[in-house]
């Protein structure tokens, strides 16, 4: 493995909001310090998790920033800038570029649904028009389209593609990427039911949505994989999934923002078309989370 490339437990970091609506600074910034605190190793913010969708150009600049003076340098900020217009994704980028970010997440675009050869144009020109490295990210669930493989590592060798956050499901898949791809490029399982499997393959890490919640044994799984203490690793995965599968019981972010409520970090305000946890799934949640020792009784 090369020095450069990224790996680890990166934070697909939740957004902030006060009861009002409006983005809750303080609390976002309480939030990255808590992460880079725990360990965490690279932060991502304006991905689906930090519900992007919803936020206004300022706000996704605002995000950004205030990762960025917070993180001071300790980490990667992987900045998500994805777009399905491409002169949009590039736009995104160069603000991104301009306040710090050190990476650009971008997600094959939703809706649309362009076929692989699309993929390679649209990736191209955001590369063409701006200087940070790109991470693709791969979520077929949410843009019915996926990134083959073949796709995937054709972009891949060309340097200025650094990494794949990979969310397709299909373990094959993932298997091909890390198989045949270059030394620079770096395979993030962006699915935390995948981490340990994608690790046990040869995998970078995860770009994950527990760890927002457990930023901690998150780093620590990841860790343990970079050792090559299989042991240690299984038992942070078992101390991991319920809480895993407590986090996607509802659309992410839903759970891990009501998770978070319950620890104290943030209030549990979403933005329509998303709402809060349903109430039905309120109680095994936070049962969950006493078990885990994350609140108390």
């Amino acid at each position: 493995m090369t020095d450069s490339r990224l790996r680890g437990c990166g934070t697909a970091l939740v957004t902030p909001f006060r009861p009002d609506g409006s983005l809750d600074e303080p609390a976002l910034r309480a939030f990255v310090d808590w992460q880079l605190a725990e360990g965490v190793h690279m932060v991502i913010p304006c991905g689906s998790t930090g519900e992007a969708a919803t936020l206004t150009p300022a706000e996704h600049r605002r995000v950004v920033e205030i990762t960025v003076e917070q993180v001071h340098g300790r980490v990667p900020v992987i900045a998500g800038a994805g777009s399905n217009d491409t002169q949009r994704a590039i736009a995104t980028s160069r603000e991104m570029e301009a306040i710090g970010a050190t990476h650009l997440l971008h997600v094959t675009p939703m809706y649309n649904k362009p076929p692989q050869r699309a993929l390679l144009a649209h990736f191209r020109a955001i590369a063409d028009a701006c200087d940070l490295p790109i991470v693709l990210y791969n979520v077929p669930g949410r843009t019915a389209v996926n990134l083959e493989a073949r796709t995937c590592l054709e972009l891949a060798t060309d340097p200025r593609f650094v990494a794949v956050k990979e969310a397709s499901g299909n373990l094959a898949q993932m298997v091909t990427i890390l198989r045949d791809r270059p030394a620079h490029f770096s395979v993030l399982s962006g699915d935390d039911a995948f981490s340990l499997a994608l690790m046990a393959h040869g995998g970078d890490g995860v770009i994950s949505v527990v760890s927002n919640v457990m930023p901690r044994m998150t780093a620590a799984l990841c860790e343990a994989m970079w050792r090559g203490d299989l042991v240690a690793a299984q038992a942070a995965a078992a101390v991991l999934a319920p809480v895993v599968d407590a986090a996607f019981i509802e659309s992410n972010p839903i759970p891990a923002k009501a998770m978070l409520s319950m620890m104290g970090r943030m209030a549990d305000v979403l933005r329509l078309p998303l709402v809060p946890l349903d109430d039905a799934c309120r109680a095994a949640v936070r049962g969950t989370l006493r078990q885990a020792g994350l609140v108390s009784a």
